[in-house]
């Protein structure tokens, strides 16, 4: 058997057995096949979460989504990113026959088939992208979006050498890589906090014997992650929240507020006129974006009564109203949640989709709220300026 993509260590009596995988290649299944059977390790330990081993073991079961919970718990943006991953893995499917994770699967079926201790080594997919999330402030989220929605419909081939370089990457890393070209600093939550997580899950793995499946592009962090100890519980930890999006957030209700008081009680018209400016370009602009998301009528009326009042509460968001809207007058059926993966992939079958409809109504009408604060809040500044 070929020792090629092998790292053998030996931790405190346990021998551990590394295996760079490709997340692209036909060969590393075999491999990770290979391996098992013939180390017959205590433990086998795969590049997973449990959601992502539930996707894999029991497929999306989109039909089970609660997409009311999805609005509630702010998760509208997360589901966007892992249909972008679906739709990234079934390029590849389609264009190379090459089925993402296989080796995955494969590192599963063997350790069932060899009764090992089957260890789910990654952190949860949720945890890593919150902590990218929260890392690149305004500008990035707004790139972010734009590549992950581009990322659904593009129609690009990919070429032969970027599946060679894909064959030394993370799978997230590979979708995310022109991403995180732009933003250096991301490479510690995606790959860095990664390794150190998986090397503490692998040393604690039962048995004296340990496989770990892993991409190809950990296994050297790995290497030297696994000599030191780390808090798995610190590692899952969600990032604390900056206080200066809280402070923003509170600062420009009480500025806007206390400048419309100020000038209602000393010019009645012009606080008047503020007041019409703040509703019309908040109420304006998020029904502008809940109307480019082809919302329903109502959501459309609710995007442009709420924006107004939520914008000037941190705790609310106008998305959040015209979604909730949205589904319960074009509530998704099974079929939707079960065609979401084919649907994903063509422009029309993506707006026509009624989950994925939620979803836009959710993030346009929140985005043309945050760009009518601005607008309608610089417009109240100007009055109060001109009427003092």
């Amino acid at each position: 058997m070929s020792e090629e993509n092998i790292s053998r260590l030996e931790m405190d009596g346990k021998e551990i057995i590394l295996i760079g995988t490709a997340h692209v290649s036909k060969n590393s299944a075999e491999q990770v096949k290979a391996v098992i059977e013939a180390e017959q390790p205590d433990s086998v330990c795969v590049e997973l979460d449990e959601q992502r081993y539930k996707s894999i073991t029991e497929g999306s079961k989109w039909r089970d989504t609660d997409i009311f919970k999805v609005i509630k718990n702010k998760q509208a943006t997360l589901l966007l990113m892992n249909l972008a991953i679906s739709s990234f893995q079934k390029r590849m499917a389609s264009q190379f026959g090459i089925n993402p994770g296989q080796e995955m699967i494969q590192g599963i079926d063997s350790a069932k088939e060899i009764d090992a201790n089957l260890v789910l080594a990654d952190r949860n997919i949720q945890v890593t992208f919150s902590r990218i999330w929260r890392g690149i402030g305004l500008k990035g989220k707004a790139m972010l979006l734009t590549q992950v929605i581009a990322g659904i419909f593009t129609k690009e081939s990919i070429s032969e050498e970027e599946l060679e370089k894909m064959k030394s990457q993370d799978m997230i890393d590979s979708m995310l890589q022109e991403f995180t070209e732009s933003f250096p600093k991301l490479k510690k939550p995606l790959i860095d906090e990664r390794d150190q997580y998986l090397a503490q899950k692998i040393k604690q793995a039962p048995g004296d014997k340990v496989v770990a499946v892993l991409g190809a592009a950990h296994v050297p962090g790995i290497k030297e992650q696994i000599k030191k100890d780390h808090d798995l519980k610190q590692l899952a930890k969600l990032p604390p929240k900056s206080k200066a999006p809280k402070l923003i957030g509170w600062a420009i209700p009480i500025l806007i507020i206390g400048l419309i008081v100020y000038t209602l009680m000393t010019n009645a018209e012009a606080g008047v006129a503020q007041i019409m400016s703040w509703v019309l370009w908040n109420g304006s602009l998020s029904a502008l974006g809940t109307l480019i998301a082809f919302g329903h009528p109502l959501a459309v009326l609710t995007a442009f009564i709420a924006a107004p009042i939520t914008s000037l509460e941190p705790f609310l968001a106008a998305g959040w109203f015209a979604g909730f809207v949205q589904a319960y007058f074009k509530r998704p059926s099974v079929r939707d949640f079960e065609t979401l993966s084919e649907d994903v992939h063509s422009f029309k079958g993506f707006w026509n989709n009624k989950v994925t409809r939620v979803l836009l109504v959710v993030i346009f009408s929140n985005i043309g709220s945050s760009i009518g604060t601005f607008v309608g809040g610089a417009d109240v500044i100007r009055m109060f300026f001109e009427h003092l």
